[in-house]
């Protein structure tokens, strides 16, 4: 009779173990539900542009030839004055505000403010492009410096030219260099995830030499 009393709570005892097993899959299916619910559905993958050989990157990482290409492609957009800058220049200000810090964003419209005020604005056509012979893939580690993981410098060298009318008033060659972190804060509006945050130091006027270092110690006399 013993026999068969220990048999049933041999299959007593099998049954709990199955239950309790059993219950545990459940929390682990509930728990990778939530991992599948809660991953992201979109990634922002960095690719360098020259797809000609492979590159192997962590998805996280920003190459610095598009953090160049980011601050290039961002800087010329809000210098771009195409019909009268008292208008295009807040417009500007505005349509980018998701690329800039806000610190940067307070900056800038700070020069709007000055600008307009000296009369620098008004039926003003402004246009900045990259002069020849300095643009990233000359001059690499001179154009991006990685601060840490997330602040670089970038170095751009660009030609700004200014119309007034018809009559050109004004061409300078400029030296920027700019503030570029890491701000994934909406993706949306954003989906570099990448902010420009001003200038690093004062813009400079650059000589017209071929040497991609050679600048002068002198701030631009006029706002660039």
């Amino acid at each position: 009779m013993s026999r068969f009393r220990n048999e049933v709570a041999h299959l007593q005892a099998h049954v709990k173990t199955l239950r309790l097993g059993g219950a545990a899959l459940f929390v682990v299916a509930l728990l990778l539900g939530f991992g599948w619910w809660s991953a992201p559905r979109d990634l922002t993958i960095h690719v360098p542009p020259d797809l000609r050989s492979g590159s192997v990157r962590k998805w996280w990482d920003v190459p610095p030839e598009s953090v160049y290409a980011f601050s290039f492609y961002i800087w010329q957009q809000a210098q771009r004055w195409p019909t009268n800058g008292e208008t295009d220049y807040p417009r500007n200000l505005h349509a980018l505000s998701a690329y800039f810090t806000p610190s940067c964003r307070a900056f800038l419209q700070q020069d709007y403010e000055y600008r307009r005020s000296s009369g620098e604005l008004r039926q003003r056509v402004r246009g900045i492009y990259e002069i020849p012979g300095r643009g990233y893939g000359d001059s690499p580690s001179t154009r991006v410096k990685a601060v840490s993981d997330r602040d670089w410098i970038v170095t751009l060298d660009v030609s700004a030219d200014e119309y007034h009318g018809s009559e050109q008033v004004k061409r300078a060659l400029v030296r920027y260099a700019l503030k570029v972190v890491r701000m994934d804060v909406d993706p949306e509006r954003n989906p570099f995830g990448l902010a420009l945050d001003c200038h690093a130091s004062a813009p400079q006027r650059i000589e017209t030499s071929p040497t991609p270092g050679a600048a002068s110690g002198h701030s631009q006399g006029d706002s660039p």
